[in-house]
């Protein structure tokens, strides 16, 4: 005897091609998603790395003028270290009550050495510089009436945001015109007094 099959049914045998093809398209987005948390997790983890080597920056030169705090006016610049100053730093003309030439000397080093900080010295792979920061920007700034000095770094992100405070100048202007791609850490510091 021989089964009976009802009239215009076939049995099915094995996957057709339309539905591997859905299939194919369900993997090829899921990828696609997992590719763009990816490009995003990279983004991020560059931000953040940035975002820690200025605020190592910044308090390496926190130090420099607390351990320096008779001259500590000297540290002021009129325009940003790093990425576009090709000035030498040079305090030789400051004239900070009771600074001495040893500590006018140390101001200059401490400025120069940051400068090459901020332009990655210290960041070497294979033997080459390989920078830190993006377009990293360091100020030093003293509020006239106040005393109380900024130490601020400034960099490029890697995307549009918000920009930083009005009152972190450091690097304004010198990343697009809406300072979207600005970023800047910032420490304030009351006025020194020697001891």
């Amino acid at each position: 005897m021989t089964a009976v099959r009802a009239p215009g049914r076939r049995k099915q045998r094995g996957a057709t091609l339309i539905e591997i093809l859905v299939s194919l398209v369900i993997m090829l987005v899921g990828l696609l998603g997992l590719i763009g948390v990816m490009v995003q997790s990279q983004r991020a983890q560059q931000e953040s790395y940035q975002r820690v080597q200025a605020m190592l920056l910044v308090q390496d030169m926190v130090a420099r003028i607390g351990s320096n705090r008779t001259a500590a006016d000297c540290y002021v610049q009129a325009t940003p270290l790093g990425t576009g100053n090709t000035a030498v730093p040079d305090a030789s003309a400051c004239t900070a009550v009771g600074a001495t030439a040893a500590q006018l000397t140390r101001v200059t080093q401490d400025l120069t050495d940051w400068k090459a900080l901020l332009l990655g010295s210290a960041e070497i792979s294979g033997g080459n510089s390989v920078g830190a920061i993006l377009g990293a920007r360091g100020c030093v700034t003293k509020d006239a009436t106040t005393g109380i000095f900024q130490i601020a770094v400034a960099w490029q992100g890697v995307q549009a945001t918000g920009a930083p405070p009005a009152g972190v100048t450091c690097g304004a202007g010198s990343y697009g015109t809406d300072d979207a791609q600005r970023r800047a850490v910032s420490v304030t510091v009351l006025p020194v007094k020697s001891s």
